[in-house]
């Protein structure tokens, strides 16, 4: 059974009868309809009554309600006004425009408009380049969705898909400084996203892709990584590979295995899983099976695949393993779920190799509970904040286009995605390493700033760097 949780929180107020003991029978009835009390807020007292907010966390909005009505029977208590706390949160967006110049007096309104920003454009027309010193564009990305694939929601289309893209923008924003714009789109065209995004991309340092699903996205991707002049990341696909990757980097250091000598299991083999599978080749790791709803990717299987699909199981899968998920998880070191909930047992953990490596990033229920797999593996990692060991993209994305902002990076590449990963498991120092702590957490203040500077040095190492590297005055190379 999920937790209460503070996504599924809410206040209530409720006038409670000024007698002994009536706050407590009113704890008593949220603790026994299974909420956690976070707070209690005293709003008026008289001799009659007292009114006061409660704030509950609840499982889901069914349990929330179950809660409200276990309060509406007790006696000497009336329910007032019940306000969904997350909802609260999302009225009017999350997120707004500052100026970051006052405009006071004429002097101001003259430079920062008419006439003197004429100069500044032509100072632009001459040379391109200087948008990114003399505009929003050195510090700017776009985030952009059709809503076709919002979180594990799928097709919600571009409006509902907004406040997941205002989130992305405040965590831009708070881990890393930069500032990104929602950008969402009324059409699942790939010719037609391509086209607008080229259209509006001279405004933007960098292109974040977000939620569009598979297999869509890679051709999305792939045509304006080489139609643009500026990086283009597709965070479901390379954030969750360079956090997994991250993840195992750690994992392997408890369990003494090196990359090359892996057997590993990838199932969902949609944008996340196909990435992950081509970051762990880029680390080393040779033997990998992928595994979908029709079982494993292998040469000659024809059923359910489209090209990436194709692509996986020509460039995977060298012992050949044909059937269910079972059969390919016999004498496997490492198990990484991106799929649906519940498709991996203790029975199959059992047929793993000695100290198996289980990451169930499925949300929000997992591959397979912790509380089930946790006596049979050695490493255990979701993508729950409930649960030690939380394989998250918000410990990637950040600090990633912070690097690419600052080295002002004209495309990403392989290298870059490795340098964030092995940034991102040193933050990790070997005092705290264990098998309940193998990845930062979201609030660590010195992933994204690690990250960015993985990513940048990348940048710089490969040629994609448009800034020049700054000079380090520390006698240090």
């Amino acid at each position: 059974m999920l937790a209460p949780s503070a996504s599924y929180s809410f206040t209530i107020r409720l006038a409670i009868a000024s007698r002994p003991g009536m706050l407590g029978r009113v704890a008593s009835a949220i603790g026994e309809a299974g909420g956690d009390i976070g707070a209690v807020d005293l709003v008026e007292t008289t001799r009659e009554r007292t009114l006061r907010d409660i704030t509950v966390k609840a499982r889901d909005s069914a349990h929330a309600q179950r809660i409200v009505s276990r309060l509406r029977h007790v006696a000497g208590v009336r329910v007032g006004n019940v306000s969904d706390r997350t909802f609260l949160m999302h009225l009017g967006g999350k997120i707004e425009i500052h100026n970051k110049v006052p405009i006071r007096s004429r002097d101001d309104l003259s430079m920062a408009y008419t006439p003197g920003v004429a100069r500044v454009c032509l100072a632009i027309h001459d040379d391109r380049q200087r948008a990114f010193s003399l505009t929003i564009k050195q510090n700017t990305i776009a985030v952009v969705t059709d809503g076709s694939a919002v979180l594990g929601l799928g097709d919600l289309g571009p409006e509902a898909a907004l406040p997941v893209m205002e989130g992305k923008a405040m965590l831009f924003k708070e881990l890393a400084g930069v500032d990104a714009f929602p950008v969402c789109l009324g059409t699942k065209d790939v010719d037609k996203i391509v086209e607008t995004v080229k259209l509006i991309a001279p405004g933007f340092g960098g292109i974040n892709l977000e939620d569009i699903a598979a297999p869509r996205c890679f051709e999305v991707e792939d045509r304006l990584r080489k139609d643009l002049d500026v990086p283009v990341f597709h965070d479901d696909q390379h954030g969750t590979a360079v956090v997994v990757l991250a993840a195992l980097l750690n994992a392997l250091r408890i369990v003494k295995k090196e990359p090359r000598r892996l057997r590993v299991v990838v199932t969902g083999v949609g944008a996340a899983g196909t990435a992950t599978i081509k970051i762990l080749q880029s680390s080393g790791v040779r033997d990998i099976v992928g595994v979908d709803e029709h079982g494993c990717l292998h040469r000659g299987r024809t059923e359910g695949m489209d090209f990436m699909k194709r692509w996986v199981a020509s460039a995977t899968n060298p012992r050949r393993v044909t059937g269910r998920l079972g059969d390919a998880l016999a004498g496997a070191d490492v198990f990484i779920g991106l799929s649906v909930p519940g498709i991996l047992t203790v029975r199959d953990i059992k047929r793993m190799a000695k100290h198996p490596i289980v990451f169930a990033m499925a949300n929000p229920e997992p591959e397979i509970r912790p509380e089930e797999a946790e006596r049979h593996v050695r490493v255990m990692a979701t993508g729950r904040s409930d649960y030690p060991n939380q394989i998250n993209n918000v410990l990637c994305f950040p600090g990633f286009f912070r690097g690419l902002l600052d080295s002002r990076a004209r495309t990403v590449n392989d290298e870059m995605k490795l340098a964030a990963a092995h940034a991102l498991a040193a933050c990790v120092s070997r005092s705290e390493l264990g098998a309940e702590y193998i990845i930062p957490s979201v609030f660590n203040k010195a992933v994204a700033p690690a990250v960015a500077a993985g990513v940048a040095r990348a940048a710089h190492e490969t040629g994609a760097a448009r800034r020049r590297r700054p000079v380090d005055l520390s006698g240090s190379r």
